[in-house]
C-alpha cells in the first residue's frame, strides 16, 4: 500500500499573528512577539518576559458558553483547527467521519485552570471547585474538543513528549494515514503555559532568558550571548489528507509529508545528549523513512531554543548527519521571533516549513548579531532569503530526551 500524505489546510494562533497570513508575514519581516508579561505581576521573577498571544478572542471562533468550559490551550487548538478545516475547504459531510481523526500534542495541558482552581480551593474550600475543572485541565481534552467541533470520529489521541509533542503528533498522524486507518487527520499542537507557576518553575531551572531589559532581543538562537529560551504560547494545526482523497475533491495541496523519525537520548531529564547524538539519530531515521539522500534537504527549521547546550549540540547533530552538505543547508530558528511554544512549537514550525516550500523563501533567525564560533552553519541571520525549497526538515527536541523530526516535500 503506497498511500501518500499531503497537507491541504493550515491554521495558527501565534504570538506574532492570529492568522496564518499574519504569522507568515511577521516571520518574513523579522517581527518579534516577545514583550513583558501582562497576565500577572512578575516583579519578583528573574524572567519577566514571554511571547504572549495578543488580541485573541475565543468567542470569534467558539460559542461563548462552550469557550467558558475550555482552558486557554484548548481554545487555541479549536480556533486553529477550525481555520485549517476552512482553509482545506473540507466539510464534515464530505468526509467519512470514522476515517477522519485527530492527533494533537501538548507538553503541559491546562495548567492555567489547575492554578486557578487550586487557588480557589485554598481560599474558598472544596465546594467551590468547578465541575469543569478536570475536563478543562487534562492534556487530551484539546483533541477531544476538536473532534467534537469538527465531527471527527476516527483515530484520536494526544501526544505528550514535552517540546517534541507537536512534531510527534504530526508524525503519528502521517503514519495513521499511510497505514490506512484514516483518510484525513487534524494534527499539530497547542500550549498556554504562561502562568505564575509555570514561569516560576522554568525560572527555578534557570532555563529561561533574563534579558528583561530588551525583550525583543532576548531570544537569540546560535548567538554567543544567548542565555536561555523565552516561553511562548499558541497553536499550529495542519490538515493531513491521503493524496487520492484530496485529488478526488479537487483540494489545493500545499506540500507532502514524506518522512518521520524519533529517538530517545536516554541521557538526562533536561540536558541533550552530548554532541546531539539523539537528535542526529532522529534526523537519520526521518531521512530513511523518506528514502532520500541527505543532500536533498534544502531547509531545516531548527529546534534552536537559544539555550547554550541545545544550539551547540543541534549544530553538531546537523554536521554529523549532513556531512559536507551541512554548509549548504539554509537553517533558521523561528523561535527567535515566536519564543518557544513548548508542546505547540512543532506545529507552528511545520507550518513555517510548508510556507517556505510554497513560497521558496527561508524565514530568518533574528537577533543573530554575534555568532557563536561553535555554531558555524548558515542560520539565515536576520533577513529572510529567497531560495528554492524542495525538501524541508523540522526538528523538535524535548525534556526527557525526546527527539522528533519530520520531512516535508514540495508536492509534484
Amino acid at each position: 500500500m503506497n498511500r501518500r500524505v499531503v497537507i491541504t489546510g493550515i491554521g495558527s494562533i501565534t504570538p506574532i499573528g492570529n492568522t496564518v497570513e499574519e504569522y507568515w508575514n511577521s516571520l518574513l519581516s523579522g517581527v518579534s512577539g516577545i514583550d513583558y508579561i501582562t497576565k500577572f505581576d512578575t516583579s519578583d521573577y528573574p524572567t519577566r518576559i514571554a511571547a504572549e498571544v495578543k488580541g485573541f478572542n475565543p468567542e470569534e471562533h467558539i460559542d461563548k458558553k462552550e469557550a467558558r468550559k475550555m482552558d486557554r490551550f484548548t481554545q487555541f487548538a479549536v480556533a486553529a483547527s477550525l481555520m485549517a478545516m476552512k482553509d482545506a475547504g473540507l466539510k464534515i459531510e464530505d468526509i467519512v467521519a470514522e476515517k477522519f481523526g485527530v492527533i494533537l500534542g501538548s507538553g503541559i495541558g491546562g495548567i492555567e485552570t489547575l492554578e486557578n482552581q487550586h487557588q480557589r480551593l485554598m481560599e474558598k474550600g472544596v465546594k467551590r471547585i468547578s465541575p469543569f475543572f478536570i475536563p478543562m485541565m487534562i492534556s487530551n481534552i484539546g483533541a477531544g474538543h476538536v473532534s467534537m467541533c469538527l465531527g471527527a470520529k476516527g483515530p484520536n489521541t494526544t501526544i505528550v513528549t514535552a517540546c517534541a509533542s507537536s512534531t510527534n503528533a504530526i508524525g503519528e498522524a502521517y503514519r495513521v494515514i499511510k497505514g490506512g486507518s484514516a483518510d484525513v487527520m487534524i494534527t499539530g499542537g497547542m500550549e498556554a503555559s504562561i502562568t505564575p507557576l509555570s514561569i516560576a518553575g522554568f525560572c527555578s531551572m534557570k532555563a529561561m532568558s533574563t534579558h528583561n531589559e530588551a525583550p525583543k532581543k532576548a531570544s537569540r538562537p546560535f548567538d554567543l550571548n544567548r542565555d536561555g529560551f523565552v516561553m511562548g504560547e499558541g497553536s499550529g494545526i495542519l490538515m493531513l489528507e491521503e493524496l487520492d482523497h484530496a485529488l478526488k475533491r479537487g483540494a489545493k495541496i500545499y506540500a507532502e509529508v514524506v518522512g518521520y523519525g524519533m529517538s530517545a537520548d536516554a541521557y538526562h531529564i533536561t540536558a541533550p545528549s552530548p554532541e546531539g547524538e539523539g537528535a542526529a539519530r532522529s534526523m537519520e531515521l526521518a531521512l530513511s523513512d523518506a528514502d532520500i539522500p541527505y543532500q536533498s534537504i534544502d531547509y531545516i527549521n531548527a529546534h534552536g531554543t537559544s539555550t547554550p547546550y541545545n544550539d551547540k549540540f543541534e549544530t553538531m547533530a546537523i554536521k554529523s548527519v549532513f556531512k559536507e552538505h551541512a554548509k549548504d543547508i539554509s537553517i533558521s530558528s523561528t523561535k527567535s521571533m515566536t519564543g518557544h511554544l513548548l508542546g505547540a512549537a512543532g506545529g507552528i514550525e511545520a507550518i513555517a516549513c510548508v510556507l517556505a516550500i510554497k513560497e521558496d523563501v527561508i524565514p530568518p533567525t533574528i537577533n543573530l548579531e554575534n555568532p557563536d564560533p561553535e555554531c558555524d552553519l548558515d542560520y539565515t541571520a536576520n533577513k529572510a532569503k529567497k531560495r528554492e525549497v524542495n525538501y524541508a526538515l523540522s526538528n523538535s527536541l524535548g525534556f526527557g530526551g525526546h527527539n522528533a523530526t519530520i520531512i516535508i516535500k514540495k508536492y509534484r
